[in-house]
């Protein structure tokens, strides 16, 4: 088969994709090698958690550092161009902001306000998604000129997407097969207030233990806060902006540099002397890790149904019923589940699930990149 010359161009990019690393060793490998192909001035890079697409992890560099509030605020509280989620919904991930504003830059509250005072000019923004899942988003910064990202730059980008998103959701699913042991970690939830600049007033002791359990790479550069924390305090005041009551409070699944999966949401507190916010740090619970380790390991959406169910404790018949299919189909979709997890029983599923023992390592460099999954 014909290799284009745009996958010659980008094979060094997605080869890096399979070396199965973790996000910050991804993202250290993969942009040097980007940039090279597409000349950029400033990057954000950043892992989210397909659930609810709030950033997880993230790389900023000058002049965006120590700017990250401003832009949440903006990605999550102001009508603008290609903001990520609708670019992870979209027919084309790749968008840059001379498109999307027809060479009117200043139409973007996001350039005028932010980028035209750092001396940025072109945006070219990706949604990293791969199988309905967006695993991460990146942004790519040209200095103030004239002429922006070019028809070559978004191919590139659109090339080497699916790869780069398949790279993050691989170094997911090693978090669950490749979990260390742990230090014990606090019974009670941890408390983080910040005021409403999203600034750090207080912490209680539980909360400070997790933000040690962190690795560096979840906090942007120049912020004292986990980009996880400032993500679910900025949607929480988007999202009492809007008209609907009782909206469930924003949450995002976070992983320590232990292995263990940690569930981060925000709520709002009233009294004086103003309002705070309240972002509450507990374990995740049973259901948010094993909807995060089906989705990393690329189950099929039968085998999907059948897994989830399996873990409810559902047994064969009770899943046959259910899906209305034979008992057969459904041994047939489990063992198909167990070969792509690395485990050999209903038990050691759900202890893949709940603590993250065992399972399946992905495909190392040189393997076939289709075989997992």
């Amino acid at each position: 088969m014909a290799v284009s010359p745009v996958e010659r161009r980008t094979a060094g990019v997605v080869d890096r994709c399979y070396a199965g690393s973790d996000p910050a060793r991804l993202r250290a490998e993969v942009l040097p090698r980007l940039r090279r192909l597409v000349p950029t001035d400033a990057v954000f890079f950043a892992t989210v958690d397909p659930a609810s697409l709030l950033f997880t992890s993230a790389v900023t560099e000058d002049p965006l550092a120590g700017e990250t509030a401003r832009f949440l605020e903006n990605e999550f509280g102001r009508a603008d161009v290609n903001k990520f989620a609708d670019l992870a919904r979209s027919a084309d991930p790749v968008a840059t902001l001379d498109r999307a504003t027809r060479g009117e830059r200043a139409a973007s509250p996001r350039y005028r306000e932010i980028m035209a005072p750092l001396g940025l000019g072109d945006e070219l923004r990706v949604a990293l998604r791969l199988g309905g899942c967006c695993w991460g988003v990146l942004c790519l910064h040209r200095e103030q000129a004239d002429s922006g990202f070019g028809d070559e730059d978004l191919a590139v980008l659109r090339a080497v997407a699916p790869h780069l998103a398949e790279g993050i959701r691989r170094s997911v699913a090693l978090g669950f097969a490749g979990s260390t042991s742990a230090p014990p970690r606090a019974a009670a939830p941890g408390v983080l207030v910040l005021d409403a600049g999203s600034v750090l007033l207080s912490a209680s002791e539980e909360a400070r233990d997790w933000l040690a359990r962190l690795d560096s790479a979840d906090f942007p550069a120049g912020e004292l806060l986990p980009i996880a924390v400032s993500a679910v305090a900025a949607r929480l005041a988007r999202l009492e902006q809007g008209p609907v009551d009782r909206v469930p409070p924003p949450s995002v699944r976070v992983r320590d540099r232990f292995g263990e999966w940690w569930s981060v949401h925000a709520t709002r507190l009233t009294g004086p002397p103003w309002p705070q916010t309240a972002v509450i740090v507990e374990p995740a619970p049973p259901q948010q890790r094993s909807t995060l380790l089906l989705s990393a390991y690329g189950l099929s959406p039968a085998q999907n149904r059948v897994a989830t169910l399996v873990l409810r404790g559902c047994s064969t018949r009770e899943i046959s019923a259910e899906l209305c299919i034979s008992a057969n189909t459904v041994q047939e979709h489990l063992t198909a589940v167990f070969d792509r997890l690395g485990v050999r029983s209903r038990r050691e599923l759900v202890a893949l699930a709940l603590a993250g023992a065992g399972g399946k390592r992905p495909a190392r460099p040189g393997a076939d990149r289709r075989a997992w999954p």
